[in-house]
């Protein structure tokens, strides 16, 4: 079987069992014998052969009559369905004679069709289905003549079409306005004229849901006016009409609103009475075209509040998703109607879905003003209360994730709004011994130096809560905040005496006894439970066999160290260093803060013993840090000198105690300066101004003259197509269209890509060349990557130099480079020879599928450290300067880059984070770090770290970086 064939093939419009066509399809006469069997069964597989052979391009000019002679006839509902599919792909007309078609193609008279004389004996046996006893067969025949487009066949079948109305069967008269609508849509005028009012009478009348929401679909299509009359009729009773119907006045309601704006008034009772509909698709397409109407407030709060029962009603994730996208359109311009049903909307957090809750916390956050702030962080401080309380299969999947939004979305509350900052700090103080202690100790550095009047209370919860933490990062953090903003002597005092006895005395190394015996837990842990067999005596005299496995008991928990001591003895440097600066911080500060010098004394010398253990502990510890050993002997020697050095006191003592905190709150100001600049350039742009002139076309076309321009016409063009700039709307497909084959080639090809998110849109030009007809051309192609081909291109015959546009979509599921490749198959109607045509590789580039995306420090860190697929890209470019560099590659990616830097500030060196996320929700992360050498003649040297889950994206992302780092853009035509 030719590639062709395999391409009709795949069009099939029905099912088929893998037997029919197993060994080959039979011949014409064998197909011919086997329907003049008894046996229905092989009546239906010799039709099904039939079938599939005329699909494949087969004539098979004896099969009609003898599907006429013995199967037209028949019983068997098989067999009925069965020919109704051979009377849609059997040819109904004679073909041309060669005379009439080259009097045609002079100019002279055209082709007239004329219909085989058997389909007189067709049309017979389908007027005796229409006036079956048996309503199936009846409702079967007028479903099948909705896909009839003859009108010759149509005709004689109008009267019993327009009985099968009054039939005392539902079904039948369900299909019968189905068949009406489909007469009178294609040939109104010549055999139906009078349709719309048939069906007004009929739908008066009807009982039926389903047959009057078809009736319903045919005035709304082809009569507007008695629809509208009908809807008029009957406004109070539309709820009871179903679904469907619903729906369909849905549509007649915007169709007939935006034509004629006069006619709201006709269908806002309507529309309020289908907001409380019981169904979730009425309800929600009434509010949404309320909305799209009307922009009063009773209108907005009335879809708002229906929006919102919605999202608390519905358990489907994506219903949910959709609802709250259209809630954040509505926030935009009635927020503060929304605001009035915040708290129903924090109702959805309840879903165990964390990216709903994500959705959720979005929309609500920009709603929280001084009104409702109290009951928000009440909700939102009970909700972190829950994910530590609940232990559910649901909230373990989303409770790290969970906590961590919440939290962020507490501290985006208290920095707006300081009133309620005091009364929640207390309460996340008491996760920071969880999982998201992280996002917990941030956001209290934040308020201890925004909100000095709570800087005592907050001290003194996290000096005594110190000795629960215990991730390495928080208590780097904690640390840092006693030693910047400890300002009195009962704080100095206490936090000094809280660190020194949780970090304890010199040496910071495992001991001999301690380290045997962490040895002998591991190795008993280590075998396992034992399996122990014996034979028991059972109740009734027998025996059996008893399996019983033995776990060695484990021994209590009887190590009472401190966290922060373990942490310092497991060999974290970067600790040590921390806990060094904060303890000399607080030693400088207690003569400033009237402590006695005695006190002084003893806090500068444990200080020193400290300091010296931790470089001990350094030196002799194997660990991951031990890289940072140089590093934190130099800084635990500048804090000793520091404190033993009265000069060096003096000069580093300012510095010491005034310059983390002033860079802190530089470092704040430049966070909240970049979010106001993100919050103004999300607000509406004005497009045009209020005395800007209104062109209307339509008045000034009578007096363009023949040779003028008119200017509006590109503008226009521009928004129709959704081109934001309609100057590089052909530069922009041209970038897109690729080259196939050659010119040289008998069938020239290129083809226009339009990627749309999950969708690729082929649309390839096909030129013949060649003064010949070319018959059966067919585009077969195939893919390699993550996509699939989800409509293939039919055959087509081409005429000699003519041209036409094939289409193909393809579905892709991941960002990984594809590429697209094929054949063009087609055969020279005057020689009969087949050809083939290879075609050129379509390279589908990544940056269609990467969307510029921001996430935070922690986030970042996470997820690099998470991510095992790692591309590493060596930097080789001509470009001399860092901060061009690092923006070519944030250009040429479609990354954003979420280090902040200096474009003044001149260096040799330069590191920084991108970010990114594809549209399947795919994490991209990128590490840039470029030196500019000096001995390199000043060229850039370094690495480009890429990592992400997936191998795809990491290793075509970095293929992308490699092109485009050298300055100049890649030449997307491969």
């Amino acid at each position: 079987m030719s590639l062709a064939t395999n391409s009709n093939e795949s069009y099939c419009t029905f099912t088929l069992a893998s037997d029919v066509t197993a060994g080959g399809l039979p011949s014409e006469e064998e197909i011919a014998k086997q329907l003049e069997s008894n046996d229905p069964k092989i009546k239906r597989h010799a039709l099904k052969a039939a079938i599939m052979a005329m699909l494949g391009g087969e004539a098979l000019p004896r099969i009609l009559m003898q599907v006429i002679r013995f199967c037209i006839n028949s019983d068997d509902k098989p067999l009925k369905k069965l020919c109704m599919l051979y009377w849609e792909v059997v040819p109904k007309y004679q073909e041309p004679s060669s005379d009439e078609v080259l009097r045609a193609a002079s100019g002279g008279q055209p082709v007239q069709r004329k219909l085989l004389p058997e389909m007189i004996l067709v049309c017979n046996a389908l007027m005796n289905d229409l006036n079956h006893p048996n309503e199936y067969v009846r409702g079967s025949m007028l479903r099948f003549l909705c896909k009839v487009k003859d009108e010759e066949i149509l005709g004689p079948l109008i009267p019993s079409i327009k009985a099968c109305l009054s039939h005392r069967h539902q079904y039948v008269r369900k299909n019968a306005v189905l068949a009406v609508f489909h007469a009178h849509r294609l040939h109104g005028e010549t055999l139906i004229p009078d349709g719309p009012e048939l069906v007004d009478l009929f739908i008066n009348a009807e009982t039926d849901i389903g047959a009057r929401r078809n009736a319903f679909l045919m005035l709304y299509h082809e009569s507007e006016d008695l629809a509208i009359q009908f809807l008029a009729r009957n406004l109070d009773d539309v709820s009871k009409f179903g679904d469907g119907f619903a729906l369909l006045v849905l549509d007649l309601t915007r169709k007939a609103c935006r034509r004629d704006p006069n006619q709201k008034s006709r269908f806002v009772r309507v529309l309020f009475q289908m907001l409380s509909s019981n169904s979730a698709a009425v309800s929600y397409e009434a509010a949404w075209t309320l909305i799209s109407l009307s922009n009063s407030p009773t209108a907005v709060r009335a879809a708002a509040v229906t929006y919102t029962n919605l999202l608390n009603s519905q358990n489907d994730n994506n219903v949910m998703m959709i609802v709250l996208e259209r809630l954040e359109q509505l926030k935009k311009k009635h927020s503060k109607i929304l605001q009035e049903l915040l708290m129903d909307i924090l109702r959805a957090l309840s879903s165990p879905n964390p990216d709903i809750c994500k959705k959720v916390l979005d929309v609500a956050m920009a709603l929280v003003t001084n009104k409702n702030v109290a009951d928000v962080v009440t909700t939102l401080k009970r909700e972190v209360a829950k994910t530590t309380q609940e232990s559910s299969d649901s909230s373990e999947d989303k409770g790290k994730v969970y906590r961590n939004m919440l939290i962020q979305a507490i501290h985006g509350c208290a920095v707006r709004f300081p009133d309620v900052a005091e009364s929640v700090v207390h309460t996340l103080m008491d996760f920071l011994s969880s999982d998201g202690g992280m996002q917990v100790i941030i956001f209290v550095r934040a308020i201890v130096e925004r909100y000095p009047a709570l800087r005592p209370a907050i001290l003194t919860k996290l000096i005594n809560t110190l000795d629960e933490v215990t991730n390495n990062n928080v208590m780097c953090v904690c640390l840092w905040i006693l030693g910047e903003y400890c300002e009195t002597s009962e704080t100095v005092k206490d936090a000094f005496d809280s660190v020194t006895e949780q970090l304890g005395e010199a040496p910071y190394v495992v001991q001999a006894d301690d380290k045997k015996a962490q040895e002998k837990a591991a190795a008993e842990a280590a075998k396992g439970p034992k399996m122990v067999t014996k034979n028991v005596v059972l109740a009734d005299g027998t025996y059996a066999t008893q399996t019983i496995y033995s776990e060695a008991k484990t021994p209590a928990v009887t190590d009472k160290t401190p966290h922060l001591r373990k942490m310092i003895i497991a060999g974290d440097i970067f600790l040590g260093a921390i806990i060094s600066s904060s303890l000399t911080k607080m030693c400088l500060r207690a003569p400033d803060v009237n402590l006695d010098p005695v006190s002084v004394k003893e806090m500068t010398v444990k200080s020193l013993l400290a300091m010296c253990g931790i470089v001990k502990m350094a030196e002799v510890t194997v660990s991951a840090q031990k890289s940072s050993l140089a590093d934190c002997s130099e800084r635990v020697t500048l804090c000793c000198r520091a404190l033993l050095d009265p000069k060096a006191s003096a000069l580093l003592k300012k510095t010491l105690l005034s310059e983390g905190k002033s860079s802190f709150a530089a470092f704040l100001k430049h966070i909240q300066e970049k979010e106001n600049k993100e919050k103004e350039s999300r607000e509406d742009v004005i497009t045009s101004q209020a005395d800007d002139l209104i062109h209307f076309r339509q008045l000034r076309s009578l007096t363009a003259q023949g040779g003028d321009l008119d200017l509006d016409d590109g503008s226009d063009l521009a928004r129709a197509t959704g081109y934001a700039d309609g100057g590089s709307l052909l530069s922009n497909e041209l970038s897109h269209v690729y080259q196939l084959s050659g010119f040289a080639d008998p069938v020239y090809a290129e083809a226009f890509v339009t990627v749309h998110d999950y969708d690729i849109l082929l649309e390839i030009l096909i030129i013949n060349r060649t003064p010949n007809t070319l018959a059966n051309l067919t585009v077969e192609l195939s893919t390699m990557g993550d996509m699939k081909i989800v409509e293939r291109p039919q055959s087509h015959t081409i005429g000699p130099l003519d041209q036409m546009t094939i289409r193909a979509s393809i579905k892709v599921s991941s960002t990984e480079t594809g590429h697209i490749f094929g054949t063009i198959v087609y055969e020279d109607a005057s020689t009969h020879e087949k050809g083939y045509i290879n075609l050129n590789d379509i390279h589908m580039d990544i940056m269609d599928y990467i969307r510029p995306a921001t996430c935070t420090d922690e986030v970042f860190r996470s997820m690099w450290a998470e991510f095992e697929w790692e591309n590493k890209v060596a930097i080789s470019t001509s470009i001399g300067d860092l901060v061009e560099f690092l923006d070519h590659i944030v250009t040429s990616t479609n990354m954003s880059c979420l280090t902040p830097h200096d474009r003044n500030e001149k260096g040799s060196f330069l590191a920084a984070n991108l970010y990114a996320k594809s549209v399947f929700g795919e994490d991209a992360l990128v590490n840039v770090s470029v030196e500019k050498k000096e001995d390199n003649d000043g060229k850039l040297a370094g690495y480009i770290r890429i990592r992400s889950k997936t191998q795809g994206i990491a290793l075509s992302l970095g293929d992308r970086i490699t092109s485009v780092q050298r300055g100049t853009q890649p030449n997307k035509k491969q």
